[in-house]
Protein backbone atom coordinates (compact mmCIF):
# COMPACT_ATOMS: atom_id res chain seq x y z
CA UNK A 1 0.00 0.00 0.00
CA UNK A 2 2.50 2.61 0.91
CA UNK A 3 4.78 1.98 -2.35
CA UNK A 4 1.32 2.51 -4.13
CA UNK A 5 0.88 5.99 -2.64
CA UNK A 6 4.39 6.81 -2.91
CA UNK A 7 3.78 6.19 -7.34
CA UNK A 8 0.33 8.03 -6.64
CA UNK A 9 2.45 11.41 -5.16
CA UNK A 10 5.12 11.08 -7.80
CA UNK A 11 2.86 11.05 -10.86
CA UNK A 12 0.77 14.03 -9.37
CA UNK A 13 3.74 15.68 -8.86
CA UNK A 14 5.25 15.10 -12.46
CA UNK A 15 1.65 16.25 -14.03
CA UNK A 16 1.50 19.20 -12.11
CA UNK A 17 6.10 20.05 -12.63
CA UNK A 18 4.94 19.71 -16.23
CA UNK A 19 1.72 22.20 -16.28
CA UNK A 20 3.64 24.71 -14.12
CA UNK A 21 6.27 24.46 -16.58
CA UNK A 22 3.41 24.89 -19.62
CA UNK A 23 1.95 28.28 -18.10
CA UNK A 24 4.83 30.22 -16.78
CA UNK A 25 6.33 31.17 -19.90
CA UNK A 26 3.26 31.60 -21.64
CA UNK A 27 1.65 33.66 -18.39
CA UNK A 28 4.97 35.92 -18.43
CA UNK A 29 4.95 36.84 -22.06
CA UNK A 30 0.90 37.64 -21.68
CA UNK A 31 1.50 39.82 -18.88
CA UNK A 32 5.00 41.36 -21.39
CA UNK A 33 2.68 41.98 -24.39
CA UNK A 34 -0.21 43.20 -22.19
CA UNK A 35 2.37 45.92 -20.40
CA UNK A 36 3.85 46.58 -24.50
CA UNK A 37 0.81 47.32 -25.49
CA UNK A 38 -0.60 49.38 -22.74
CA UNK A 39 2.68 51.75 -22.02
CA UNK A 40 4.03 52.01 -26.02
CA UNK A 41 1.05 51.08 -27.98
CA UNK A 42 2.71 48.26 -29.87
CA UNK A 43 0.54 45.04 -30.32
CA UNK A 44 2.87 42.49 -29.58
CA UNK A 45 0.32 40.05 -27.51
CA UNK A 46 -0.61 37.77 -30.17
CA UNK A 47 3.29 37.37 -30.98
CA UNK A 48 4.72 37.13 -27.37
CA UNK A 49 1.35 34.87 -26.52
CA UNK A 50 2.77 32.51 -29.05
CA UNK A 51 6.60 33.11 -28.36
CA UNK A 52 4.38 31.79 -24.69
CA UNK A 53 3.38 28.40 -26.20
CA UNK A 54 6.48 27.52 -28.07
CA UNK A 55 8.67 28.25 -24.96
CA UNK A 56 6.01 26.58 -22.38
CA UNK A 57 5.80 23.10 -25.32
CA UNK A 58 9.83 23.15 -25.06
CA UNK A 59 9.76 23.21 -21.56
CA UNK A 60 7.64 20.39 -21.06
CA UNK A 61 9.13 18.70 -23.78
CA UNK A 62 12.47 18.68 -22.49
CA UNK A 63 10.99 17.16 -18.81
CA UNK A 64 9.43 14.88 -20.06
CA UNK A 65 11.93 13.40 -22.52
CA UNK A 66 13.92 13.40 -19.13
CA UNK A 67 11.51 11.68 -16.90
CA UNK A 68 10.71 8.95 -19.69
CA UNK A 69 14.38 8.10 -20.26
CA UNK A 70 15.82 5.57 -18.84
CA UNK A 71 18.50 6.22 -16.63
CA UNK A 72 21.33 3.74 -18.00
CA UNK A 73 20.47 5.86 -21.79
CA UNK A 74 20.80 9.06 -19.62
CA UNK A 75 24.28 7.85 -18.36
CA UNK A 76 25.39 6.99 -21.92
CA UNK A 77 24.11 10.18 -23.13
CA UNK A 78 25.76 12.19 -20.24
CA UNK A 79 29.40 10.07 -21.12
CA UNK A 80 28.72 11.41 -24.87
CA UNK A 81 28.21 15.38 -24.24
CA UNK A 82 31.16 15.30 -21.54
CA UNK A 83 33.83 14.22 -23.93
Amino acid sequence: MDRKRNEIARSLSMVTQLGISMLAPLILCVCVGIWLDDTFGWSTTAVLVVLGIMAGARNTWMLAQQVGMPRQKRRKKDEKTDQ
